[in-house]
């Protein structure tokens, strides 16, 4: 089974960090009902969610999944590059710790694990605004020893790498080639999202079903002609907070 750590919209949320989009009226009632519509879709894709409080001292901290990274060996805690973030991660490692053993990146590398992307026994890692090549250089030591082999992505146009590709199964990365150095992607298949629809890259994957954001109706059709299941979501108000669907899980299998 998946578990899915999720956290609750902070009320300052229209205080979040921007970095590649102009800032724009947030509704965080909206926000909030948006978050608790994607819970309820993990719920009905099979994923037991864990529930965490808002923090309301940090805007940005219902994106989750930036605070650490999950394998079936070890959750590894990040170190976001923004201060403000790094209070963050208190609460998720206490979430994370009877599940895994941690381990912790340190400075001077930076790492969010919006740009971790897991694709099988091989882990993409973008080097963007928020990845330096320290972050880069301790996620290859950290997962080295559970023999993982750690790729470097370039990230060129958004955020994050999961920004731009996300993994769908079976080896494929839904992924927008306008936003990242596809070229880097080695040993998987690629499926390019509509051209007029650039955010669709964004998905999660709970087994072997994939959550979109609404809108992006011909990149789904698109997923679905490869078979997999796909349900919606809206997203409107936390996407102008930067944030994508993955964003807002850490999705680890429950490990007997």
């Amino acid at each position: 089974m998946i578990i899915a750590i999720t956290r609750q919209v902070s009320p300052d949320m229209s205080a979040c960090l921007l970095t590649h989009m102009e800032r724009e009226h947030l509704d965080t009632v909206v926000a909030a009902a948006q978050h608790d519509a994607y819970v309820d879709a993990l719920e009905g894709m099979g994923a037991e969610v864990i529930r965490l409080p808002p923090e309301p001292d940090h805007p940005d901290a219902v994106f989750v999944e930036d605070t650490a990274f999950v394998v079936d060996e070890v959750a590894i805690m990040t170190r976001p590059a923004t201060e403000s973030r790094r209070g963050e991660r208190g609460s998720i490692e206490a979430a994370l710790a009877p599940y895994r053993p941690i381990r912790r990146i340190e400075g001077p590398a930076t790492i969010e694990g919006g740009d971790i992307l897991r694709v099988g026994r091989r882990v993409f890692v973008g080097v963007s605004t928020r990845t330096n090549r320290d972050g880069l250089e301790a996620m290859v030591r950290e997962l080295d020893h559970f023999g993982y082999d750690v790729r470097p992505v370039r990230v060129t146009g958004c955020l994050h790498l999961k920004t731009a590709g996300t993994h769908i199964g079976d080896g494929v990365v839904l992924v927008n080639p306008e936003w990242c150095a596809t070229e880097d992607f080695e040993g998987v298949q690629l499926l390019h999202v509509d051209p007029d629809e650039p955010w669709a890259g964004n998905a999660v994957l709970v087994e072997d079903q994939v959550l979109l954001a609404e809108g992006f109706d011909r990149t789904r059709e698109r997923v679905e002609h490869l078979g997999r299941r796909v349900h919606v979501t809206p997203g409107t108000e936390l996407a102008k907070a930067e944030g994508g669907l993955t964003c807002c899980s850490l999705l680890l299998n429950r490990v007997e």
